[in-house]
């Protein structure tokens, strides 16, 4: 895919900077030049997509099978893990109503 990039001055990016967020979320690389010389590169956020619980579990799987051994959780972490579910509390939404 061919991405497109615009060169604009500082001054028509302050005047118009929702244009230039228009571009930019259309997929465009936009360029802000001081006179001549380029100052800022406005682009797209690349997004990560993270990884599904599913591929985790795979991943540990294939690893487990691959060294021969199976995972095991520390008796501590597994008590610290314990403590915080059984005492954690209830968020309060309240602020968002």
């Amino acid at each position: 895919m061919v991405k497109r990039v615009i060169h604009i001055s500082e001054k028509v990016a302050v005047s118009d900077f929702a244009s230039l967020l228009d571009h930019v979320t259309a997929g465009a690389e936009v360029i802000i030049e001081r006179g001549s010389r380029p100052v800022a590169v406005v682009r797209p956020v690349e997004e990560s997509r993270g990884r599904f619980l599913s591929e985790s579990t795979a991943l540990a799987e294939a690893h487990a099978k691959e060294k021969g051994c199976e995972p095991t959780m520390s008796p501590a972490f597994a008590a610290d893990l314990r403590e915080i579910i059984n005492t954690r509390k209830p968020r309060d939404l309240s602020a968002w109503d």
